[in-house]
């Protein structure tokens, strides 16, 4: 019976994100590194070169290309490019949760980039790198503000075909967006939220608890 075809066709496929193939996809690392026996966050300025973003804090990255076996080694393959490292010195690199953000798809991992010492910069796409303690990172509390998105349908959209017409009560966005200071810099936006999940990881006792 056609119902049964119907039927084993949904039974059979692997669910997605809905709308995902027309998503750009990228993935990011969140670079550790050791220095004088502590552990600290590594952070790129964006090169006031750039078209996109000049001068903001962020971390390495960028869009996964058809040539990259997974978005891990995307991860690692722009961090060996942006830092000028070999990408066997990226080890023990980890999955984060991954991100949806204004039809994007963010992978972002965490990962020991050894012997920092050797790290040069690409100047076409980083103007400088810092460190931050982990130590300070867990210890401060980022402040949290909102940012409202407002629905404006366009001009000609068929307000005659919906229920409530014109004064139909849509349903606004409210997005949270969380500051991290450190000496002059500000960390903030997308490298903000990373950061922040990367800390709760680290920081929950339930996690440590089942390793």
């Amino acid at each position: 019976m056609e119902i049964e075809k119907l039927a084993k066709r949904l039974r059979n496929r692997t669910p997605i994100i809905l709308g995902s193939e027309r998503y750009s996809k990228f993935a990011i690392l969140l670079p550790l590194v050791e220095i004088n026996n502590e552990v600290h966050v590594l952070f790129e300025v964006r090169s006031l070169k750039m078209r996109r973003q000049p001068g903001e804090v962020c971390f390495p990255g960028g869009r996964i290309d058809p040539e990259d076996r997974d978005e891990e080694h995307t991860a690692i393959r722009e961090t060996s490019e942006e830092l000028g490292v070999d990408e066997d010195s990226i080890t023990d690199v980890s999955p984060l949760d991954y991100m949806i953000s204004f039809g994007q798809i963010i992978y972002p991992y965490a990962g020991i980039i050894q012997n920092p010492e050797q790290i040069v910069p690409n100047p076409d796409e980083v103007e400088e790198i810092f460190t931050v303690p982990l130590s300070f990172l867990k210890n401060v509390k980022p402040e949290t503000y909102h940012v409202n998105f407002k629905v404006e349908p366009e001009e000609n959209f068929p307000f005659d075909l919906i229920a409530g017409g014109e004064n139909y009560n849509w349903q606004t966005r409210r997005a949270e967006e969380v500051f991290y200071y450190f000496q002059d810099k500000v960390i903030w936006g997308l490298t903000a939220r990373i950061l922040k999940h990367f800390l709760e990881i680290i920081t929950d006792t339930r996690e440590s608890e089942s390793v």
